[in-house]
């Protein structure tokens, strides 16, 4: 997420007497109205993060006037190496724990593990309760609930090798490096690892921690697992990094077929010095933290969301297994569907890192009758091609870091007027807008913390164009709910929708959710699911129950007429669009 700038510019202006331009004046009054909404709207927290990106700015990015955190990151990686290396391990090594909550397939953790024991010193684990990243990254409650509950997984699992993992709160996010290594100097520690997280901030303090660790006499090793293919390692024919992902996605499978230990699997950790128990006796015996009170669920809520949602990697490997051997050979054909239940239901797993891409690949590859990523079975090779979206993002993610600092990947999208109606907004988050496919997906997120992916594409479309309401709300609303939020994979669908992002849905291609309706929930099964109203509504008219036939029934269950036509929304869209653009096409 984005850290805070010295200055919105990264300069200082001088004054003149020269008055502006009235085109420049009335462009700095636009993006002074835009940043007002930003924060007044939330999709700006003032509380950690400065106001909203000038458009210049993302193109000094562009330009490569600015340094990327990733390059930043990387340059403090390379100075300090020869320094990291000539540290001694001294009577411990940590793993942090971050977003990569599983034993089996984990860089950091075996390396760390592998290092551990050529000492034959113990390994510790560490995960930081963190209630200000959670507030700042948006993470929606039943996240925080699912983390919480898979590390108490986790812990059991680790004890299982006399590796204890501490856990504990620290209220304020700034203070978190110094209380590592504050809790590194307990140990004994010398060497920290980690896995490398991608947003703005995380790049950041993870080059802050690698200079800083060296005072303190500590080496931190942290090192690209999230990603099969790690930011950087792809780039086009002139050398630039790739906005369109068809090019971009034979050019990730090439490098795998080319480099095919990109796919190797790492071992867990090996098992601790018998003494570890004893030594850390208080760590084993400790419990996982509560959620933070900003964070925390109902009794209801917390009921709800552990039978659907299971948590650790066990259930994951298990959910894999199902998937393989029963779903994955129909998924070409079934994947669009929300009603099929013919998608794996592992993006809870992979956002919070109880399995990796990579494992999952693997195990498709070798169900497959080829070790070719994009060939043999239709249905794992189009699974296959879904989950690479996920390095897809992150790889932009890092090339356009602004995108991470509320800003669209098209800058020149800012320009567009949104609407902030709350009512019409309200409407949408409680799936009361009157369009029966939209309200369907809208309450199957609010229930489930989840949202089949298709009905994403269609929410998402719905806020953008046909209420025209800035997105940034509706990629908030969703981070602030799903229990598979990742920031890359939302800001990514998002951009798509809305066609503010990279390989975006022309913006004159705006969905029509009736059509969307009948295409992908022709029975409306999905539908009297969870529009209750409607569950006595058969035929055609399940799709627009007031025009078709079924408004007695609608009425009658109070099920609302659409809150916007389809027709005149779409229009109005285009012509904003084409007003804030100045051109037809995107």
């Amino acid at each position: 997420m984005p850290l805070q700038q010295a200055t919105l510019d990264g300069s200082k202006r001088k004054a003149s007497s020269t008055p502006e331009p009235p085109a420049k004046r009335k462009k700095a009054e636009e993006g002074s109205r835009s940043s007002t909404q930003a924060e007044e709207y939330g999709i700006v927290d003032r509380q950690f993060y400065p106001p909203e990106m000038t458009n210049e700015r993302c193109a000094q990015y562009n330009s490569n006037q600015l340094e990327r955190p990733i390059e930043a990151f990387e340059r403090a990686q390379q100075a300090t190496e020869g320094m990291r290396d000539a540290i001694d391990v001294h009577q411990a090594v940590v793993h942090w724990f971050k977003n990569d909550l599983r034993t089996l397939d984990n860089k950091s953790l075996n390396l760390a593990s592998k290092l551990a024991k050529s000492h034959g010193v113990p390994l510790i684990c560490l995960h930081i309760v963190s209630p200000q990243d959670y507030k700042a990254h948006m993470t929606s409650p039943a996240r925080v609930d699912f983390v919480l509950r898979t590390l108490k997984v986790l812990k059991a699992d680790l004890a299982d090798r006399d590796i204890p993992l501490h856990v504990e709160t620290v209220d304020k996010r700034k203070d978190v490096p110094a209380r590592i290594f504050e809790l590194c100097d307990k140990w004994g520690a010398s060497h920290l690892f980690c896995n490398i997280e991608y947003e703005v901030d995380e790049l950041r303090r993870e080059a802050q921690i690698t200079e800083k660790g060296l005072g303190r006499g500590i080496a931190v090793t942290a090192l690209h697992d999230t990603c099969v293919v790690a930011p950087g390692e792809l780039s086009s024919g002139s050398g630039k990094p790739y906005a369109v992902y068809s090019p971009w996605y034979r050019a990730w499978v090439a490098k795998i077929h080319q480099h095919p230990q990109q796919l190797d699997l790492f071992d867990p950790p090996s098992e601790n010095p018998k003494a570890s128990r004893q030594d850390f006796n208080a760590i084993f015996e400790a419990t996982i933290p509560d959620a933070p009170p900003n964070k925390r669920l109902t009794d209801e809520e917390k009921k709800r969301f552990s039978n659907m949602w299971p948590p650790g990697e066990h259930e994951a490997q298990e959910r894999l297994d199902k998937f393989l051997k029963e779903r994955v050979n129909k998924y070409k054909d079934t994947r669009n569907f929300p009603a099929a239940n013919s998608t794996a239901m592992l993006s809870v797993h992979y956002a919070s890192g109880t399995l990796s891409a990579r494992t999952s690949i693997v195990r498709a590859r070798n169900a497959n009758s080829t070790q070719r990523l994009d060939g043999g079975n239709e249905g794992i090779k189009g699974w296959i091609s879904e989950l690479a979206w996920r390095d897809f993002y992150k790889h932009v993610l890092v090339n356009w870091p602004y995108v991470c600092m509320n800003k669209p990947f098209k800058p020149e999208y800012t320009k567009i007027r949104w609407e902030y109606d709350e009512d019409l907004f309200q409407k949408w988050c409680s799936g009361q807008t009157g369009y029966p496919f939209i309200d369907a997906a809208m309450r199957q997120l609010n229930y489930m913390g989840y949202m089949h992916n298709r009905a994403r594409m269609g929410v998402a479309s719905f806020l953008a164009k046909d209420l025209l309401i800035d997105w940034r709300r509706g990629e908030r609303y969703f981070m602030e709910h799903l229990i598979d939020g990742d920031f890359a994979s939302n800001n990514g669908g998002w951009g798509f929708s809305a066609s503010t992002g990279v390989d975006p849905q022309p913006y004159f291609r705006i969905f029509n959710p009736y059509l969307q309706s009948e295409r992908f929930d022709p029975d409306g099964e999905y539908i009297r699911k969870w529009v209750p109203e409607l569950a006595n509504v058969r035929g055609k008219a399940i799709h627009d129950p007031y025009e078709r036939g079924a408004e007695r029934e609608a009425r009658k269950n109070g099920y609302p007429k659409v809150c916007v036509t389809h027709k005149a929304s779409r229009d109005r869209a285009l012509a904003r669009y084409k007003e804030g653009l100045g051109r037809d096409t995107a």
